[in-house]
């Protein structure tokens, strides 16, 4: 279920009224990655490095194949395991903490609250990072300590909703 291209405009557009329209210099994080559109576009627009986490195997080749046809392998960290159990940060400098997160899951699976809390434990997260969640239009997000929802916003049967860590 790969985001749909003007949901993906809307983001980066939100994206851009929260952290200017250039991301340059951003380590950015990109959960649940798919084929990695979302992080893929982040580093056109100017980030420094991308993250991935992607554990669906047609996916994660199908998100390989387009690492390498952007020539962004320098700059991206490919993880094959659950982010429910990402690796300690300081192992990875270059790569965090990251102030962007996309954190796209599979639809209701209660996945967005672990994920970050695991984020987070691990030090992925920089201060203040924005974060980036979709989920199912009619799921609903628990409040989560250690993060504000700043916005949400309906397209179709997605909601985005905007956090930011505290």
């Amino acid at each position: 279920r790969p985001t749909a291209d003007r949901v993906r405009e809307a983001l980066f557009n939100i994206i851009a009224s929260r952290l200017g329209p250039h991301l340059d210099g951003l380590k950015i994080v990109d959960l649940f990655a798919g084929t990695g559109a979302l992080g893929l576009e982040a580093l056109s627009r100017g980030a420094e490095s991308l993250t991935v986490f992607e554990t669906a195997r047609p996916a994660l080749e199908a998100l390989k194949r387009n690492i390498a046809a952007c020539h962004e392998i320098a700059r991206t960290l490919v993880f094959s395991s659950d982010v429910r159990r990402p690796p300690q940060a300081k192992l990875h400098k270059a790569f965090a903490p990251c102030s962007l997160v996309f954190l796209d899951p599979p639809y209701n699976k209660g996945l967005i609250p672990p994920t970050l809390a695991a984020l987070q434990e691990a030090g992925w997260l920089a201060p203040e990072a924005l974060i980036v969640a979709e989920m199912d239009a009619r799921e609903d997000l628990p409040e989560l300590a250690g993060f504000a929802v700043e916005d949400e916003r309906r397209y179709g049967k997605a909601k985005i909703v905007i956090l930011r860590a505290a």
